[in-house]
């Protein structure tokens, strides 16, 4: 009965660890504002560019990051509407889409690198209860009472429940996001990012990463 209320609250446990890291999946390593900007919440059209090579995710991306930002008061649109080729662009290709979409700002998004975490769990053997041992009558003085010293306890130790140990390896999306004024290139506010996967879906943790990167630029008054 031990063993298996022990074992209910490891898997519970490693359950609920799964959960925590689910929520926390993307963290804010280091963020800027340009205190010329600081506090004017002067951000209120912004064009929307993820500098990544799946076109999926960039529209997932685009799309997620336009309806947030659209949800705190900024009108913001999509790049792929106006660059809807993927790859790098020139300067006057950018200045051009950002006139045509109507916007003032540019944030963009892109990965600068990405590394692998490895984590190893040690293992662990789980034995029965102790069973009877050296009790009274078996000699030495009375006995030494139950313990592992039984043929019982050394019967007993062949049902132990094992538990090997545990690899497991998490890859983590280093970020950097960046809102530019689009007359001057001024950089207004910047974040790094670190973004943990393995434990949700793509858009999951994309929603995430969003809903994150908004609060905190409303935070700091930038929107």
């Amino acid at each position: 009965m031990y063993q298996r209320l022990f074992g209910v609250l490891i898997a519970g446990a490693l359950a609920f660890a799964a959960a925590g890291c689910a929520t926390r999946a993307t963290s804010i390593d280091a963020q800027w504002v340009n205190p010329e900007f600081a506090g004017k919440r002067s951000v209120r059209s912004v064009m929307v560019m993820a500098a990544v090579q799946d076109t999926t995710n960039r529209r997932i991306f685009e799309d997620r990051m336009v309806a947030a930002l659209g949800a705190a008061g900024v009108k913001a649109v999509q790049s792929y509407q106006f660059l809807p080729q993927s790859g790098p662009v020139t300067e006057e290709q950018l200045r051009r889409a950002i006139a045509n979409a109507g916007v003032n700002h540019a944030m963009v998004t892109r990965v600068i690198n990405v590394t692998t975490e490895v984590n190893v769990s040690p293992g662990m053997v789980m034995g029965p209860a102790w069973g009877p041992g050296w009790g009274p009558g078996m000699g030495w003085g009375g006995g030494w009472g139950p313990g592992w010293g039984g043929m019982a306890g050394y019967y007993n130790t062949m049902w132990a429940t094992s538990i090997p140990p545990q690899v497991t390896t998490t890859q983590k999306v280093h970020a950097d996001t960046r809102v530019f004024d689009a007359k001057s290139a001024a950089v207004i506010w910047s974040a790094a990012t670190t973004t943990a996967t393995g434990w949700d879906t793509v858009p999951q943790m994309i929603d995430q990463f969003v809903q994150l990167i908004v609060s905190t630029m409303t935070k700091d008054a930038v929107i």
